[in-house]
Formats: C-alpha cells, sequence, structure tokens
C-alpha cells in the first residue's frame, strides 16, 4: 500500500507542469487575443481572456517547472519513475503536458462560450478538467512510454482528477488576492 502511495504523490509532483502552465498564461497572458474577437454564431469563440502571449508564456513556464523537476529528480536519485533518460526525452514529455493543459483551458472556454457562459463566469468542472484530460491525452499521444508508466494503471489519474478542483480553487483565489485575475474562481 505505502508504494502505491508514494508512486502515486511522485505521478502527481511529475503532472505538475500542468497545473502550472495554467497560472503561467494568467502571469504572461493579455497580449493578442487568439479568436481576436471573432465569434461563431454569434458568441465569441474563446474571450480575451486567451491570449497567445499567455498560451506560448504558460506553456513556457510549464516546460521550465518540468525541467526543474527533471533535475531535481536526478539530484535527489529518486529510484522511482522519471521523465526520460535525458534532457530530451524529459522535452518530449513536457511540450505535450504543458500545451495539452492549456489548450485543454482553451477547450473548457470554448465549450463556455457555446453555452452561453461569458468570461468569467463560474464553470466548475469546465474550468477543471479539461486542462487535466487534454493534457493526459496528448502525454498519451506524444509520450505513450511516459503515460502508460506513471498513469497506465488510472489510480493516479483518478487521485489527479479529485485533486484538481481543490487546488484550481486555491491558486484562483491567490491570483485573485494578487489582483492578477477578475474573479476568485
Amino acid at each position: 500500500m505505502g508504494n502505491i502511495v508514494l508512486f502515486t504523490l511522485y505521478a502527481i509532483i511529475l503532472f505538475a507542469p500542468a497545473f502550472i502552465a495554467n497560472p503561467g498564461a494568467v502571469i504572461t497572458g493579455g497580449h493578442w487575443v487568439i479568436d481576436r474577437g471573432k465569434t461563431y454564431k454569434g458568441k465569441r469563440i474563446l474571450g480575451d481572456g486567451k491570449s497567445w502571449s499567455g498560451f506560448i508564456g504558460g506553456s513556457f513556464i510549464g516546460i521550465l517547472s518540468g525541467i526543474i523537476i527533471y533535475y531535481i529528480v536526478i539530484v535527489l536519485k529518486i529510484p522511482y519513475p522519471d521523465y526520460g533518460k535525458n534532457i530530451i526525452d524529459a522535452i518530449l514529455v513536457l511540450i505535450p503536458m504543458s500545451f495539452g493543459s492549456l489548450l485543454g483551458d482553451m477547450s473548457g472556454s470554448f465549450i463556455k462560450r457555446r453555452i452561453g457562459m461569458k468570461r468569467g463566469a463560474r464553470g466548475s468542472i469546465l474550468d477543471q478538467w479539461p486542462f487535466v484530460i487534454v493534457s493526459f491525452l496528448l502525454v498519451f499521444i506524444f509520450a505513450r512510454g511516459f503515460f502508460m508508466q506513471l498513469y497506465g494503471d488510472l489510480i493516479p489519474v483518478a487521485v489527479i482528477l479529485i485533486i484538481t478542483p481543490p487546488i484550481h480553487r486555491g491558486v484562483n483565489i491567490l491570483a485573485y488576492k494578487f489582483k492578477m485575475k477578475d474573479v476568485p474562481w
């Protein structure tokens, strides 16, 4: 039982770049709105909250955080799975993980706009799970060996899905308190 708990904790830590990419997008965002104000069936495609600077900057911050985790794992000689044998392997995991996180966030925004929710509206699961699901999907497609090694038995996936709402809420409250977001959700 102890090994499963430790392994799951480690799988969560290795998924941290997906969690970090989203606040990274808030920090770096605001320039060059992705949908350029365009609409689809009378509703904004994504909204002003999704920008190229946030997408690229947040992805970069996610990748950078993963590189830091990669080197910490090496220095501490942790005997559990990591991102790969070398930094290139790690980056090949971190790119789909980080970009997938923000593509998932955009997917949630797209769905929210389709059902008539405005930017900043509380979307609950639409704000919390799409970034996790798309990140996992892209890692599964582009770094399948890593995905199967860490997330193949689905226990870590289930735990990550369960812990995402409170983590997401806490990060958003902090961003709101630091005046980085207009709403605390």
